[in-house]
């Protein structure tokens, strides 16, 4: 029997967004599906009203836990590494998935730096995927000027939903971008060429 990994299922998200499929059925939410959501907004709320006063490292650990709690990070590298995940050695993962959160988080606290009245809405309906897990659109609403949208695949994990890839304008696929960039430096360089990307990335965002 055919096992459904991580990068089919991000494979089959992509084919179901990208091929511009009929419409996916929309139900009223269960509260467990867009309460990370929600989680997370509260938090990037609280880390923007700090604002770049705030050290960066202090920012880092006010939103890391969040972060680890919203998002199956060691599924996201999975799946944006791809193939060459299981050639890989448990060392390897470890080192990659290391600089794969503190990129991640880096990147959130760097994007939303400050605060202007920007706000977030999280629908109340999600869109089934027909392989059990659950879309949650949201909008980032600035105080002037036009939304923008993101959608985020949410899978349950251990009995708790958490986000498995996010849609920027409802289909661009963060995984799949991710897969794209890490080909190339795995390519180049192996999986040291990953990390010391990813370190160098969050040093960048965090100003060192």
């Amino acid at each position: 029997m055919p096992i459904t990994t991580p990068r089919r299922r991000a494979l089959l998200r992509l084919a179901l967004f990208c091929l511009a499929a009929s419409p996916l059925p929309v139900r009223a939410a269960d509260p467990a599906v867009i309460g990370p959501i929600q989680q997370l907004y509260d938090a990037l709320l609280a880390v923007m009203k700090a604002g770049s006063r705030t050290p960066f490292v202090k920012r880092y650990d006010q939103l890391a836990p969040t972060v680890d709690a919203v998002f199956d990070l060691p599924d996201i590298l999975q799946a944006s590494v791809g193939l060459s995940w299981d050639t890989l050695s448990a060392d390897q993962h470890s080192a990659m998935l290391n600089a794969f959160r503190r990129y991640t988080i880096a990147t959130y606290i760097a994007n939303f730096d400050s605060f202007d009245g920007q706000r977030f809405e999280v629908s109340p309906d999600t869109r089934a995927l027909p392989n059990n897990e659950q879309v949650v659109t949201s909008r980032i609403i600035p105080a002037s000027g036009d939304s923008h949208r993101l959608d985020y695949v949410m899978r349950q994990v251990n009995g708790a939903w958490q986000v498995v890839d996010v849609l920027a304008d409802g289909t661009i696929s963060r995984v799949a971008v991710q897969r794209s960039d890490f080909r190339r430096l795995l390519m180049q360089g192996g999986s040291a060429a990953l990390v010391v990307s990813l370190q160098r990335k969050a040093d960048q965002l965090a100003g060192g």
